[in-house]
């Protein structure tokens, strides 16, 4: 075989968006993909194709489920504030007033707020580890919490691709005492997506097929080196311990109509998770300005990026995320639209990959 059909549903006013995941397709640039879009709540596109193996041997499914990779962040970063509401300083606490080893090195004032904006200088091992230490999350926060940052956190933010979610994970623990991926699980149980993804549901995951080169990270700093290049800078990824395990930065599996109801709680300001103060705290920038990891200009809210390179469409105050390889949700509240896009075919593109920014263009078209 080696022609999947697409399927799913569309609304008639959003006719344009089918034809934009046709021709992804039929220009070969896909495996298998999935992409939804709800407009005012309603679910307006919501399209699978291609194939959930290399083989070409499995058709993608509503019940396919493919890891998003750093969209997943966003995801997190919702738990992340629902839980920071019970803390009298929310975001401007302490992480180590929950976490205390955190203090270590010089780290006693960094905030929840700035670890989760990416300002805490510790995008990754700038000394050499072994790489399996990231298939051991109690473990890996323990070694992160005893790093010197690698500038001083608050002066500059420089994306953390991987320890982000060791980082906010171990903060989540230390406030709810349960993993954040159980806490995701008890405020979304109807919504198919996990963070930690059990072994009896590995037989719905898609098979990953790797980008060909690498990414253009321009100079090689030595945070760049540590977040990305070194060889210790990220584990064997796609093996069953690495599924199974919780990485809230990097290894959530869903679907793509199941990643647009998450981001929908964006799309409501935060909905019934948090209150408005809450929300605002999550969603406002707190950086702003050229990245010290990714080569470019960069804002992030507590964990929520915002569109400042005009990749999640025309709407300057949509919130959204990317993920390696592809992936990528959006937020915009003030046309109430989320649309999320996953695939299994990886590009090297860091963020706002073609394929997604083509359909979200097409959804906007179609308002």
């Amino acid at each position: 075989m080696t022609a999947s059909p697409i399927a799913g549903i569309v609304e008639p006013s959003f006719e344009a968006v089918r034809d934009a995941f046709d021709k992804n397709f039929a220009d070969g640039e896909e495996l298998g993909a999935g992409f939804a879009v709800i407009k005012d709540g309603d679910v307006v596109v919501n399209l699978i194709g291609g194939w959930a193996d290399r083989k070409k041997e499995a058709p993608w499914t509503n019940e396919t489920l493919v890891p998003v990779y750093s969209t997943t962040k966003g995801i997190a970063a919702l738990v992340l504030a629902h839980l920071v509401e019970r803390l009298p300083a929310g975001f401007e606490t302490a992480v180590a007033d929950v976490w205390p080893e955190f203090s270590a090195n010089g780290k006693g004032d960094v905030t929840i707020g700035q670890v989760a904006s990416h300002q805490a200088g510790l995008p990754g091992f700038p000394d050499e580890i072994d790489p399996e230490l990231w298939l051991d999350p109690p473990s890996c926060a323990a070694a992160l919490a005893e790093l010197t940052p690698m500038w001083p956190p608050g002066s500059a933010h420089g994306y953390h691709p991987l320890s982000w979610g060791y980082l906010v994970g171990e903060i989540a623990r230390r406030i709810s005492g349960e993993t954040l991926g159980t806490t995701l699980r008890s405020l979304f149980p109807n919504i198919d997506f996990m963070i930690g993804t059990p072994a009896s549901e590995h037989d719905r995951c898609a098979d990953i097929q790797r980008p060909r080169a690498l990414a253009d990270l321009g100079e090689i700093t030595p945070a760049r080196r540590a977040a990305f290049i070194s060889k210790w800078s990220a584990p064997n990824r796609g093996g069953a311990i690495w599924r199974e395990i919780e990485i809230p930065s990097a290894n959530g599996h869903g679907t793509a109509l199941s990643v647009a109801h998450l981001y929908e709680t964006y799309t409501k300001g935060g909905g019934a998770l948090m209150n408005a103060t809450t929300f605002d705290a999550l969603s406002s920038a707190r950086t702003h300005g050229p990245d010290l990891v990714l080569p470019m200009i960069t804002s992030f809210g507590a964990g929520i990026m915002h569109n400042t390179h005009g990749l999640f469409g025309p709407e300057p105050t949509t919130l959204g995320h990317c993920g390696w390889g592809g992936s990528m949700a959006i937020a915009d509240q003030r046309n109430g639209l989320t649309c999320a896009y996953v695939m299994n075919r990886q590009s090297n593109i860091l963020v706002g990959d073609p394929r997604a920014v083509r359909l979200v263009e097409a959804a906007y078209e179609c308002l």
